[in-house]
């Protein structure tokens, strides 16, 4: 397995990943190829890779900025994160998500938050913060992780692409 940049010939593939893995979850609403669609043409994309298996794209994450309590930073969130459904469970998103935070903190960014499964993000250091919150996000799943600096207290806002149906 490769980690890297995505590029331009990667889109379609991308896209496909990003539908099949959110399909089944029950918590989407389906709009996760709008946001990273949006993303894209609104160039928020601050660290987008992909996980390349024999050629083929089987995962992809994107980190971009927020707001946390509205002031604008230099803190990135991560969303969406997506693998192929028939290659997850063998570390893809773990090497993702890992790549993604040594991405961030070459750039310099201080932490990282999203909405998430604790018991997955967890493994990387993420946690609900007291003060970190998400409207219409039950606390659990509000997760941030420090890569140097103290998680800010706050409600998150994504890039206005998290608005894209």
């Amino acid at each position: 397995m490769i980690i890297r940049d995505e590029n331009p010939g990667d889109i379609p593939a991308i896209r496909e990943v990003i539908a099949a893995a959110f399909e089944p979850m029950p918590y989407s609403r389906q709009t996760e190829v709008a946001i990273y669609d949006a993303l894209r043409t609104a160039g928020a994309m601050t660290v987008a890779l992909v996980a390349e298996e024999e050629g083929a794209v089987v995962g992809h994450i994107v980190l971009s900025h927020v707001t946390i309590g509205g002031a604008f930073g230099d803190w990135l969130g991560a969303g969406p994160v997506a693998v192929r459904p028939d290659r997850q469970r063998r570390g893809i998103g773990r090497a993702l998500v890992e790549a993604a935070l040594e991405r961030a903190r070459r750039l310099g960014a201080p932490g990282c938050v999203l909405v998430g499964d604790p018991a997955f993000y967890g493994r990387f250091g993420f946690a609900a913060r007291a003060g970190l919150t998400h409207e219409g996000v039950p606390d659990q799943f509000v997760m941030g992780v420090s890569l140097g600096a103290s998680v800010p207290e706050g409600t998150i806002r994504f890039h206005p692409a998290f608005g894209a149906e």
